[in-house]
């Protein structure tokens, strides 16, 4: 199964080529120093770099600031430059690297782990990642989306049921199916639909 190596202690970018890239193809909009927004690509990443497609390129060691779709706020420096690509640091907090790069893994091992989400329901994009897990027995844990769609959830819990538990997501019913590096995926009861997912988009 893939798996990122651990990050260093230190809190400044990543040394080039410190981590493998994973392709992710997940869209964004990112914000140039003279404050010019694009939408872009992110085609290849790993917790110390990213791979950006867009039409809005960077001058060399510009500060670029991303906002990508499940991913949230990245920021950086360009690191190289194509005619319609870069590639842009990812500056973080050991903490912050760490969930990228569980985040990254749980995309790269997506097919291997067989988690809900899959090519008939295509991931939506939660504009609310706060939820609320709730177990049968009445505790309930706060908790955040990693990823969405029609037939179920990922999320970033710090308690992790058991493989087949009942739940509730935000008052929908599910169960556990996968444990993945920082959470769960579930698995919806009955496919949704985007009306039923409305709390979160």
């Amino acid at each position: 199964m893939f798996s990122f190596q651990h990050a260093s202690s230190s809190p400044q970018p990543a040394a080039p080529r410190s981590f493998q890239r994973v392709s992710v193809n997940m869209t964004g909009r990112l914000m140039l120093a003279n404050h010019e927004e694009y939408p872009c690509v992110a085609v290849e990443m790993s917790p110390g770099d990213v791979i950006m497609s867009c039409a809005g390129i960077p001058n060399l060691g510009e500060r670029v600031i991303a906002y990508i779709d499940h991913l949230g706020r990245l920021e950086g420096q360009a690191l190289s430059i194509d005619t319609t690509s870069f590639v842009m640091s990812i500056t973080a907090t050991d903490r912050k690297r760490e969930k990228l790069a569980a985040q990254l893994t749980w995309l790269a091992n997506r097919h291997e782990l067989g988690l809900p989400e899959d090519r008939r329901h295509d991931r939506l994009t939660p504009r609310v990642t706060r939820a609320e897990l709730a177990l049968e027995d009445g505790r309930r844990f706060a908790c955040r989306l990693v990823d969405l769609s029609l037939s179920g959830a990922a999320i970033d819990v710090e308690m992790r049921p058991d493989i087949g538990t009942p739940v509730t997501l935000n008052g929908l019913r599910g169960r556990v199916v996968r444990h993945f590096a920082e959470g769960v995926a579930i698995e919806f009861a009955s496919v949704q639909t985007r009306e039923s997912l409305r709390s979160f988009l």
